[in-house]
């Protein structure tokens, strides 16, 4: 950003976090003029889309496997499956809306490598379910963790959730699909349309 400033060009990355649901933007712009206090949500498709198919019973094998087979899993499995693409997302959430200077070694992260189908049960006898949830409060974490079923949080395939809590609105929460190409090239379509946007004002 700050090389973009000094060039003085316009430097767009709305996909980079949520695929195509526009979180950057929805926090940037219709939550101007308030103070985001805190913010908490699921940054990565593929995890919940793993978590939710071992809540039917799928054990984490079979679930990877499906989620590769669609095409959901990264290259490299390892920025999914530990939490690597969410921590990165939530440094980018920190630093462009809550004013941070964070990178990846702040980020307390831990992925989902070691859930196991008793701890999915064991969240479901509490009419929860487990999530992959990156939050940005007092700390910066990537966890799994149980979030109640009536939460809007609690989403699931690859959708992603955040819930922005600011000081006079109160919790906000922005829900969509947050894996897949053309998801993601939608998000570029609409930073392009704003970037044309841009120029034609000037």
């Amino acid at each position: 950003m700050e090389l973009a400033t000094y060039n003085q060009v316009m430097f767009k990355f709305s996909g980079t976090v949520g695929g195509g649901t526009p979180i950057l933007d929805y926090a940037k712009n219709s939550l101007s003029g308030e103070r985001i206090t805190s913010f908490a949500g699921i940054l990565n498709g593929t995890t919940n889309y793993i978590l939710t198919n071992m809540a039917t019973g799928t054990s984490y094998e079979e679930a990877l496997k499906d989620a590769q087979d669609k095409g959901y899993v990264e290259a490299d499995e390892s920025l999914d499956l530990d939490g690597l693409d969410a921590a990165a997302k939530l440094v980018i959430l920190a630093n462009w809306i809550m004013g941070m200077k964070v990178t990846m070694p702040d980020i307390n992260c831990t992925g989902i490598r070691k859930v196991t189908t008793e701890d999915i049960k064991k969240a479901a006898k509490n009419n929860c379910a487990v999530k992959l949830i990156a939050s940005c409060n007092k700390e910066l974490i990537v966890a799994p963790k149980e979030i109640p079923n009536d939460d809007p949080l609690c989403v699931n395939g690859t959708l992603n959730a955040i819930a922005f809590t600011s000081e006079h609105s109160g919790t906000q929460t922005i829900i969509g699909r947050g894996a897949g190409g053309m998801e993601t090239a939608s998000s570029i379509l609409r930073d392009l349309l704003d970037i044309r946007q841009e120029i034609a004002r000037t």
